[in-house]
């Protein structure tokens, strides 16, 4: 199994790739944003991707997006291959994501939105931290993203403030400062979203 920096000789996957990531959505019930296979090929033909392969079998894939001129990039499409999960691969993948988006674009704050504890405690282990989605971008072109999204009725009817993602953050320029939350008041905010989430999903459900 190999995780590397995707290049051009791996588009021919992205049509595998666009069809993962939707049958896990469907599988999970979760809201997200749908992707095309052109959309993942251009990802991968500006260097901005990582896929693992087992041998010539596709295994998993994430992409690096940028907003707000650069001063935003996310991690988004994060998935594996259902053959091959509950291996720790979405820990490699998301690490050696990051690690290229660091690369690329030191100065820039990454950020991400989830509803996927999995993914959550990885980026707390990255050192991402839980944010309102007032700190995050506002480049109006991600979140019109959001829009082929089931839960996108809750992202308006909420005025952008939350949804029932998770808004996470890494700030370069934070990292290592000894002013930082200790661990319980970062436990706190958690506990905070997920029972404002509780309520939203409740309310929609009633809908």
């Amino acid at each position: 199994m190999k995780v590397v920096i995707a290049d051009t000789s791996h588009i021919k996957y992205a049509q595998d790739i666009c069809d993962t990531i939707a049958e896990s959505a469907q599988v999970r019930g979760t809201g997200i944003a749908r992707r095309t296979p052109e959309y993942i090929s251009s990802k991968i033909e500006n260097g901005n991707a990582v896929i693992a392969l087992d041998g010539e079998k596709f295994a998993g894939f994430c992409y690096i997006e940028k907003w707000g001129h650069g001063k935003f990039v996310a991690n988004s499409g994060l998935i594996v291959h259902p053959d091959y999960r509950g291996k720790g691969l979405a820990k490699k993948i998301k690490h050696k994501i990051f690690e290229h988006s660091r690369t690329k674009f030191p100065d820039a704050k990454v950020f991400s939105i989830t509803t996927g504890l999995p993914v959550m405690k990885m980026n707390s282990d990255l050192g991402y931290k839980p944010v309102t989605f007032s700190e995050l971008t506002d480049d109006q072109t991600f979140w019109d993203g959001c829009q082929t999204c089931k839960n996108y009725d809750v992202l308006t009817r909420t005025n952008r403030k939350m949804c029932l993602c998770t808004g996470m953050l890494y700030d370069p320029k934070k990292v290592g400062n000894e002013d930082a939350e200790p661990k319980q008041v970062k436990e706190k905010a958690f506990k905070r979203l997920k029972r404002i989430k509780q309520a939203l999903f409740l309310r929609k459900d009633k809908k």
